[in-house]
């Protein structure tokens, strides 16, 4: 059974990395609040939590079950993908 609080935490770093990338969800108000969607620094705070998101993956394999290892997983994927699409410019 997944823990609550990992969900929770890899849940929270990819929405704070999809609302950087444009996505409206209820994590925008709250990064448009904290200045985080700034053109500027919207592809760096995207960036900063996949790297955060990478390394909990790396620091925790073999130590997930199947659940919390497929979630980290998706996330890190997706994130990659919209950061290289973004990166070139599609």
């Amino acid at each position: 059974m997944p823990h609550p609080e990992f969900v929770g935490l890899v849940n929270s770093l990819q929405a704070t990395a999809e609302a950087a990338l444009g996505d409206l969800n209820a994590a925008s108000a709250s990064a448009a609040r904290d200045g985080l969607l700034e053109q500027a620094r919207a592809r760096q705070t995207a960036e900063r939590s996949l790297k955060l998101l990478t390394m909990l993956a790396e620091k925790t394999r073999g130590n997930l079950d199947f659940t919390e290892a497929e979630l980290l997983s998706g996330a890190v994927t997706s994130l990659r993908a919209r950061l290289d699409s973004a990166g070139t410019g599609h």
